[in-house]
């Protein structure tokens, strides 16, 4: 079955090395609490707030090692006023048994305050 596991990170700056390292440790952190491997992954939608123009995230995620082959596709969010900004979210489609509730969605940096609720269930299983 496939499911989807979400996960954000914010940036401190519109910065192309600081974007590739943040989405980096964002997907090794989804990939690892999920014990997920690149091949049970069937793709990943990342998006950013307009905000982050000078670097692909993709291009992040497609030089981790075995990632190469996984298909990755980049976006904006949509600009609504008093959102968080210098953020990048992912959507994982990943080929998994595991259960919805068992899915551990990471959210790191000032990005725990979209879903504190679920970030509290990461830190709690992380431990």
């Amino acid at each position: 079955m496939i499911r989807g596991i979400r996960g954000a990170i914010t940036v401190s700056a519109d910065h192309a090395d600081e974007i590739q390292e943040e989405t980096q440790r964002l997907v090794l952190e989804m990939a690892k609490e999920n014990n997920i491997e690149p091949e049970d992954v069937a793709s990943v939608i990342i998006s950013t707030t307009t905000d982050i123009s000078s670097a692909f995230p993709a291009k992040a995620v497609r030089t981790i090692k075995e990632w190469n082959y996984v298909p990755v596709m980049c976006t904006h969010e949509m600009d609504v006023p008093g959102s968080m900004p210098l953020c990048i979210r992912v959507m994982m489609h990943v080929n998994t048994g595991v259960g919805q509730k068992e899915i551990h969605h990471v959210y790191l940096n000032e990005a725990k305050k979209l879903r504190p609720d679920l970030s509290a269930k990461s830190q709690v299983s992380s431990k």
